[in-house]
């Protein structure tokens, strides 16, 4: 009986060792796997998102996944390949302006941003007026509600300043300046995560990868989408200019001529900006021009009266007597636009203008936002606020797809993403683009036609209310 037991003993004994050994090599085993899998304990280098470009789109969808609920704890990583950015506020406005919309606003406020733009300085637009240089045919925006805001100009440095500055606060975001990526590979069929490498040998590995990095991105390369482009062979020039007499200085005016349109967005009561499309050649010419001559070519676009074509002339009385008939608005109301005395010195520049559009904006843990995704014309001034209402669809998707239990670089979730953005995003850009080419051509009939349409979004409110909602971006709705 005391044998039994012993060997009992010795039994439990063994089974005891056994036990242990077991759970040694499992556990042993089950840290290798972990390692294969490059699951985030085992490693800093791996990050749930990764975002490359860390300009002012880049930079801001880093602020509002952190600042969203359910991706707060995410660690987010943003290269951003340039020195970091300092901002020193001065009299002197910049030269390089976006005229935000009011979601846009709205982002930036939801994320804590925007009131570090208006500690600095604003200024609100409250009417938009937009005219033919060969036809004077003309529409105007929110002339009857003068106390709303129809955009909000601010300074590029600034608004970066801005959303940096409230980046800085987030702990689970980690900037990374003078990054420039040396490699990228996307998943396989048998992995999740994206790999980077930088130029400094660093590499680093995420489960969605989001590609800011402007229209030659590296990321969208990686892809292998087909990206649809071409150059318009024009150059936007910007200034700052001072105005002839101070004004209450509220509307952005923009007139259409035939080299391009010319535009001035209100700064302060004195100053306006600048933004005149022409092409590469001219552009060129214009920049080497003595600030004298320049304010005088300036003022011409600006004023000069254009022959008018007998057949257009006929088209637009026989409209005007149309609408009248109709008891619609004819569109007379006009304002006179404002006279340029100089431009601040040194504030002369410019830069080419293009089209550009990625078929596909993603691919398994893998986005576009901004200008890596679209590039479109400045005459509009929608281009930034494309790029934020990317950020603000792409966070709502990857908020659902955490809250659903879902992998954040879930393509299920991804190609939602695509489809509200490329909904909002391919029409706007079209239009656009169809607007360029209208408004280059001279033939009669041309200009005929695109002042009787000009003429009668003007007075026909429904009409003109649909285009300042798509205007404002209305493709999303953000819940933060």
């Amino acid at each position: 009986m005391a044998a039994i037991v012993e060997a009992s003993s010795v039994s439990r004994s063994a089974l005891t060792l056994l036990s242990r050994k077991c759970k040694r090599i499992l556990f042993s085993n089950c840290e290798i796997l972990t390692r294969n899998n490059h699951t985030e304990s085992v490693s800093d280098d791996t990050y749930d998102v990764i975002i490359t470009g860390g300009g002012i789109v880049g930079t801001s969808l880093a602020c509002a996944l952190a600042n969203n609920r359910r991706l707060e704890s995410r660690k987010i990583l943003l290269l951003e390949e340039g020195n970091k950015h300092k901002y020193e506020p001065r009299e002197q406005y910049s030269n390089r302006v976006v005229a935000l919309n009011k979601h846009t606003r709205v982002l930036l406020s939801s994320i804590q941003a925007w009131k570090h733009i208006e500690a600095v300085r604003v200024t609100p637009v409250r009417k938009m007026q937009v005219w033919d240089a060969c036809s004077d045919a003309m529409i105007t925006f929110n002339e009857d509600h003068l106390a709303e805001e129809l955009a909000y100009i601010v300074e590029n440095d600034l608004l970066l300043h801005a959303v940096e500055t409230v980046l800085s606060e987030k702990k689970f975001v980690k900037v990374i300046t003078n990054a420039k990526v040396e490699d990228i590979s996307l998943p396989d069929g048998l992995g999740i995560h994206s790999n980077v490498r930088l130029q400094s040998g660093q590499t680093f590995r995420t489960k969605l990868l989001v590609g800011a990095d402007g229209h030659r991105s590296r990321v969208r390369e990686a892809m292998g989408v087909k990206y649809v482009d071409w150059d318009y062979d024009q150059m936007g020039i910007v200034a700052t200019v001072q105005l002839s007499e101070p004004t209450e200085n509220i509307v952005a005016w923009q007139r259409f001529l035939p080299t391009g349109p010319v535009a001035l967005l209100p700064l302060t009561n004195s100053l306006s900006s600048l933004v005149w499309s022409m092409t590469t050649a001219e552009a060129k010419r214009l920049l080497k021009v003595s600030e004298e001559e320049f304010v005088d070519i300036l003022n011409d676009a600006l004023w000069k009266v254009h022959p008018k074509n007998g057949i257009v002339e006929g088209g637009m009385k026989a409209l005007q007597q149309l609408l009248e008939t109709f008891q619609l608005q004819t569109g007379v109301s006009r304002q006179l636009q404002p006279s340029i005395a100089s431009i601040v010195e040194g504030s002369r520049a410019a830069f080419p203008l293009g089209f550009g559009h990625a078929v596909h904006y993603v691919q398994p843990g893998v986005a576009l936002v901004g200008d890596a995704a679209h590039r479109v014309h400045p005459l509009a001034g929608q281009g930034v606020n494309l790029g934020f209402g990317d950020i603000s669809a792409l966070v709502q998707v990857l908020a659902e797809a955490i809250g659903n239990g879902a992998l954040i670089g879930d393509i299920t979730y991804l190609h939602q993403y695509e489809s509200i953005r490329q909904w909002h995003n391919i029409p706007t850009m079209l239009t656009i683009d169809a607007l360029h080419r209208l408004y280059k051509g001279t033939a009669p009939p041309i200009v005929l036609a695109r002042s009787l349409g000009l003429q009668m979004a003007n007075a026909i409110k429904p009409l003109k209310k649909f285009i300042m909602e798509h205007a404002a971006d209305r493709g999303h709705i953000q819940k933060w």
